[in-house]
């Protein structure tokens, strides 16, 4: 029988029997830690086809050279030269940036339309190159490692902690989140660290974070208090920021630091902006695919999500789900036989049909899982040498509440023939020069941007609407 002794010299045990402590490239710390740099690598390597599949990559060579040539100069001045890094923009609106472990970099084309300069994206690039020269990932992977190790321990050998074990499990995520927190303030060092290096002016890097505070107001993701997100604070971020570039600049006695606001400004001139319709998109409740010709509706009150790999759509209770996606298989049988024998289906009836005049099978089945069973609802359409398939998921004793909104999605999945549909443009970011002197909402007003969307605007140019602008100011704006 266990106790507390012989849990923590078993605890113990496994980490001497480990390899030896890995050094910290960035701190010099020596930390235990159960993922090598081979690790790392690998994790990157398996995860980036899926990320690039999920995202697309946004076509644009100007821009991948320039991010390859920033990216790789930075790298030559970081902790870990050598690991062999990859940079790559993401055609998806969303404003983000991230890493993986063994030096994968990802850039959406939403966070490029909203820098304003050089140095803000040279700032943010630091700041991802950091989370990977420091292991961050190792890291957290050994913490949650030897936390769940410490956890269950605690279950086995107390029965007093067995009684508060839910609230142990909370202040453990609370405690994972305070090492989030933490790694991305440490990348913050790194992002001023890395660009200075490199001659930018890392105070713009702060500024980049009053953008992403004015974006996220007013939403639920910008509500969540700061001990409870995995990030700090835009607004503490703005101020640490700050502080840590003029600190840099004071000790390096740094002068002449670029910000090279019009090249970045060139460079970005025609991105495309937001959704991109002709990787589909939608209109009172349709969902339209202006390349692949085809449309269908989904219900009122339900949110839907399109990614290059699927559509996904959910009702506003969250306990039902609809997924669009295109098989691999050339025809309708082998696509039945391969979603029977991957979704472990078992199906309850079934027949062949017709959608929209197109050749089509539908199956009502059940996948029985350990603590619950789910009613699929499944329809495969045949359409320009494209096996579409729709899937409907729901707790089965759900499925007759459902079963109504899947048909009605499914069945009314049609041919996309009507022009305007299939012709709509996408907005793109239009570079122009500002023709008098004035407040940017005077300019706005002289491109004829409608009043709706000037706080849009000037947020995705950093600036305030009462900001003054002199004649021969370059500023962004959207156009189709």
């Amino acid at each position: 029988m266990f106790n507390k002794l012989s849990f923590a010299a078993i605890v113990l045990c496994m980490i001497t029997l480990l390899p030896a402590c890995i050094r910290n490239p960035v701190t010099g710390r020596r930390q235990v830690s159960f993922m090598s740099e081979a690790q790392e690598k690998k994790i990157g390597q398996e995860n980036d086809p899926q990320i690039v599949a999920q995202f697309g990559l946004y076509q644009d060579p100007k821009m991948q050279k320039f991010i390859d040539q920033k990216g790789q100069e930075m790298v030559a001045r970081s902790h870990r030269p050598d690991l062999g890094f990859e940079f790559k923009i993401l055609d998806s609106p969303v404003i983000n940036a991230f890493a993986l472990p063994g030096g994968y970099v990802y850039f959406t084309r939403g966070i490029m339309a909203h820098f304003n300069n050089e140095a803000q994206f040279a700032g943010v690039l630091g700041h991802e190159i950091g989370h990977v020269t420091a292991r961050h990932s190792a890291e957290q992977y050994t913490k949650q490692t030897l936390g769940q190790i410490l956890f269950v321990g605690g279950l086995i050998v107390s029965p007093e902690f067995r009684q508060f074990a839910n609230e142990a499990q909370q202040g453990l995520g609370l405690l994972f989140l305070s090492f989030s927190r933490g790694n991305e303030s440490q990348s913050d060092i790194l992002g001023v660290n890395y660009s200075s290096y490199i001659g930018y002016d890392a105070h713009e890097m702060a500024g980049f974070f009053k953008t992403l505070e004015r974006k996220s107001a007013g939403t639920e993701a910008g509500s969540v208090p700061e001990f409870m997100s995995t990030h700090p604070d835009p607004g503490r971020r703005f101020e640490t920021v700050n502080e840590l570039a003029t600190e840099w600049q004071k000790e390096n006695n740094a002068r002449n630091l670029k910000v090279n606001r019009d090249e970045y400004l060139a460079l970005i001139d025609g991105i495309v902006y937001g959704e991109d319709p002709k990787q589909g998109y939608t209109d009172n409740n349709v969902f339209y695919h202006p390349e692949l010709k085809f449309q269908f509706p989904y219900p009122s009150g339900w949110q839907l999500q399109n990614s290059p790999m699927q559509v996904q759509m959910a009702s506003k209770d969250g306990k039902a789900l609809s997924i669009f996606t295109v098989s691999q298989q050339k025809t309708i049988e082998a696509a039945k036989a391969e979603i029977l024998e991957q979704l472990k289906l078992e199906v309850q009836r079934d027949q062949n049909m017709k959608v929209s005049g197109l050749p089509a099978y539908g199956m009502v089945s059940k996948q029985v899982g350990e603590s619950q069973t789910l009613a699929v609802q499944t329809i495969l359409i045949e359409y320009n040498n494209l096996i579409y398939v729709f899937h409907g998921v729901c707790d089965q004793n759900d499925f007759q509440k459902y079963e109504r909104e899947f048909d009605y999605i499914m069945t009314n999945f049609k041919k996309l023939t009507d022009p305007a549909r299939i012709n709509v443009k996408a907005e793109k970011v239009q570079v122009v020069t500002v023709r008098s002197g004035g407040s940017l909402s005077k300019a706005l007003n002289s491109f004829q941007i409608p009043s709706s969307r000037h706080t849009e605007m000037a947020i995705l140019n950093g600036m305030e609407l009462n900001d003054q602008l002199s004649q021969g100011s370059k500023i962004k704006i959207v156009s189709k």
